[in-house]
């Protein structure tokens, strides 16, 4: 019998070992260990420092909207009506605030052929039912006083905020210990399996029992050990480099999250400002690089030139988890008791609370909700009779 047409694994309360301690893994372990079930969450380094640390933080379902996605854009919107209640769980489960932010969002032009791409944007957006206002420049320079003078137009997404990913990180290991749930770090962990399905994982010459494996991994999560090879996810690292800079947080240079037509601007609350960031395929190298350094500086620059004044505290270099498809990947494998949770790409932070929710709920009640049933593992199995 597979998993999928099982009823819950290990009773009501299935022991469960969690392979990747990002947000993904730590909030399954969080919601399992809070339902009672014994919950092992383990990671190859520190829990939270690799894609989740060097993340942005928005909540942007609206704004990252593209044309071809609507079907992702569905499962984002639905994510992002979740996050006001995951935000309160967790900062009342963990006793830390996330940095929660619901200034909205604006996306600028800052020329001509930005402008018509914006309104493209705009048009698209708007025919999803997504709420936009229009801004002029004068209106969008009201909003954001130290914008570039030449901007020529923005839109405004009210419904698109933020949460600063670090702090999300700390209140999750907080969430997971108090729920009694166990975390242990610098543990490489392998898939262990008996009879055709999952005995738990191996680290080292331990093997550690559990009924449920997740593997929730991220850009590893393909070259986790013991998965067999027709279950093996198709994710690969995407790189991407991140700032922090510092600014004045009695007189912020930004306000909004911004989009401009090169870079994302983020302002956190204690005066910290991101920009970001790079998309590379140079696979696990931690090196930052001076063009992707230079862009990412330039193309806030051209948004807002107050920035030359600021400290450059930080350069982040992360690799987010990309699928075949760049959509995640996520519920039952062919392996009985084996759970994908992986492939998140740029989205990690907005589709935490909705994969958190169908993850927990399949491995509770036994049950695929319908929103994930696009991204299901065995999408990418190639059909019977060898096509293509």
């Amino acid at each position: 019998m597979s998993v999928s047409q099982s009823m819950p694994l290990g009773g009501d309360c299935p022991r469960v070992a969690v392979i990747g301690g990002g947000v993904i893994g730590l909030g399954i372990g969080w919601r399992l260990a809070r339902a009672g079930c014994p919950v092992t969450v383990f990671d190859r380094d520190e829990a939270g420092h690799s894609a989740s640390w060097a993340a942005g933080g928005m909540l942007a379902a609206g704004v990252e909207a593209e044309p071809g996605e609507e079907v992702l854009w569905n499962l984002a919107s639905r994510s992002q009506h979740l996050w006001p209640d995951f935000r309160y769980a967790l900062q009342a489960d963990s006793g830390r605030d996330i940095g929660y932010r619901d200034e909205g969002t604006m996306v600028v032009a800052l020329t001509r052929d930005d402008l018509e791409q914006l309104r493209f944007n705009y048009e698209f957006q708007r025919s999803l039912g997504i709420e936009l206002e229009w801004l002029s420049s004068t209106e969008a320079r009201r909003r954001e006083p130290y914008l570039n003078t030449g901007t020529a137009a923005a839109y405004f997404c009210k419904g698109d905020h933020q949460v600063d990913n670090r702090q999300v990180v700390e209140a999750l290991k907080k969430a997971l210990a108090k729920a009694g749930g166990v975390l242990r770090e610098r543990a490489e962990a392998a898939v262990e399996l008996a009879g055709g399905r999952v005995a738990g994982v191996r680290i080292g010459d331990e093997v550690h029992k559990a009924d449920v494996v997740v593997v929730a991994a991220g850009a590893w999560s393909r070259g986790v050990g013991g998965l067999p090879e027709e279950v093996r996810p198709p994710v690969r690292p995407v790189r991407g480099q991140l700032l922090y800079l510092r600014m004045n947080p009695a007189e912020p240079l930004v306000r909004h999250v911004i989009w401009a037509p090169k870079a994302y601007i983020i302002p956190r609350k204690d005066g910290r400002l991101l920009i970001g960031a790079t998309t590379e395929e140079r696979g696990f190298d931690t090196r930052p690089t001076a063009g992707g350094v230079f862009s990412l500086l330039e193309g806030c620059w051209r948004a807002f030139p107050g920035i030359e004044e600021l400290v450059l505290e930080e350069i982040v270099v992360g690799f987010r988890p990309g699928s075949r498809d760049d959509a995640p990947i996520l519920g039952p494998t062919s392996v009985e008791g084996l759970v994908m949770a992986t492939g998140h790409h740029r989205n990690g932070i907005l589709l935490l609370p909705v994969t958190v929710e169908a993850i927990s709920r399949f491995i509770l009640k036994g049950k695929v909700m319908p929103e994930i049933e696009a991204y299901r593992p065995d999408r990418f199995r190639k059909p019977a009779g060898g096509g293509p």
